[in-house]
């Protein structure tokens, strides 16, 4: 299908014929557009607010004292049922955002689906479904589910029947067939999410399965979209989705730079990449980004022959395999994890601190996304990219130049352990 006839049949809210009673309703609060990267403070702590005790509770039980700059911005608009397109940079707890927004305004009713969260890989829907447990922990009557391919659809269909979610987190795809199946009733959504909405979109499959999704849920619905990356050419496609949202943009990409992250390239033949920096750096955690399923497993072999304790995820595994490893490394079971792509958007762990490109990315948004694996919520981290090919330096070129960061060349006199706070 070419990409203009699927813009074509992306629906924007007038085509639709709206209900009566939402014609008479009170008008709705006013929204508006941030430019730039943030605007001033308005809360200092999250106890402003005025979220549920239970919300509270929770916040005050995960470590959490104070909003970072999104959360402050977008957090009060959001529980008002305005809705949000968001970009902000990477580590800065977007998720949270829809998450606390969403069980904010919940009056959880036994039957219907109220939230529905979809994002682009299975690992982040399952990091996703825990962070809305672990928020909801104190919300007894909230019930949360995960659904995503490689598991069994009939079980995910039993789930369905005998918990009853109230909130739905999953894969574009995987609801999709659900829904199709008569598994899944959407017509009660009132809080409609997409995390890492620009990959989301822009893909045409997954833009086309989101959008038939969009099509069997309530025309009442707030509409929350986020992504750290969100060219100007998709935002309008986001907005397809949505009625006046609140906008939260960032214009100069320099602010999407985390700069508590120190970067660093190397270039080094294939034979000599690895060992030395890792028997070298000091660490918590480290994940190693490879372009391709073979060189993981390969990759991660090697390490382990070496005494490192790694290990690997890729789309080659069965499903149970990869969420198994997931949280063995996020439990601190192993330090270094060998991963493509797979885990190169929205995955957190707060240990890790150091990130390698072993092989370089395609673009300089995967760039960005993947070394905001380390250095999140204002921590210190190292990013360090091997550079073997003339191609590798074009890309290097390009993240420095579209962000406005220097990259230096690590030299031997520099001591690289000195990231670690």
């Amino acid at each position: 299908m070419a990409e203009q006839d699927v813009e074509e049949q992306l629906l924007d809210y007038d085509e639709f014929e709206e209900p009566q009673a939402a014609q008479e309703s009170t008008p709705a609060p006013p929204k508006k557009d941030v430019q730039g990267s943030y605007v001033s403070v308005h809360s200092s702590s999250f106890r402003d607010f005025l979220l549920k005790p239970e919300l509270l509770r929770a916040i005050v039980e995960c470590g959490f004292e104070h909003p970072s700059e999104v959360q402050h911005e977008c957090v009060a608009q959001a529980i008002l049922g305005i809705d949000v397109l968001c970009q902000a940079k990477s580590g800065m707890g977007k998720t949270a955002v829809f998450v606390l927004a969403t069980l904010q305004q919940m009056e959880p009713v036994e039957g219907p689906v109220s939230v529905l969260v979809m994002c682009h890989t299975r690992e982040l829907a399952f990091q996703i479904s825990k962070e809305s447990e672990r928020f909801s922990k104190y919300m007894a009557s909230v019930k949360v589910s995960v659904f995503f391919g490689g598991l069994s659809i009939k079980k995910d269909e039993e789930v369905l029947k005998k918990n009853r979610p109230h909130v739905v987190v999953g894969t574009a795809g995987w609801i999709l067939a659900l829904v199709r199946r008569g598994s899944l009733n959407l017509r009660n959504v009132k809080h409609f999410v997409r995390d890492e909405c620009d990959k989301m979109l822009g893909q045409l499959d997954m833009r086309q399965d989101v959008q038939d999704i969009f099509r069997v849920t309530s025309y009442e619905k707030q509409c929350m979209m986020f992504s750290a990356t969100l060219s100007k050419e998709i935002r309008p496609v986001c907005g397809k989705f949505m009625q006046d949202p609140m906008q939260v943009c960032v214009e100069d990409e320099s602010n999407l730079w985390l700069h508590s992250l120190q970067q660093y390239y190397v270039q080094l033949q294939e034979s000599q990449k690895l060992c030395e920096p890792l028997d070298v750096l000091e660490y918590n955690q480290v994940v190693i980004f490879v372009k391709s399923v073979q060189r993981c497993m390969a990759l991660a072999q090697f390490l382990v022959e070496q005494n490192f304790p790694a290990t690997a995820i890729h789309r080659g595994m069965h499903q149970e395999e990869r969420l198994s490893r997931f949280q063995k490394f996020k439990d601190f079971q192993w330090r270094i994890l060998v991963a493509t792509n797979l885990f190169g958007r929205g995955m957190d762990i707060q240990q890790v601190d150091v990130v390698f490109h072993y092989d370089m990315p395609g673009d300089s948004d995967t760039y960005l996304h993947r070394v905001a694996r380390a250095g999140r919520f204002g921590t210190r981290g190292l990013a360090l990219t091997f550079v073997s090919e003339e191609s590798d330096g074009h890309i290097l070129s390009d993240v420095q130049g579209r962000f406005a960061v220097n990259v230096a060349e690590l030299l031997e006199e520099i001591e690289i352990s000195t990231h670690i706070a």
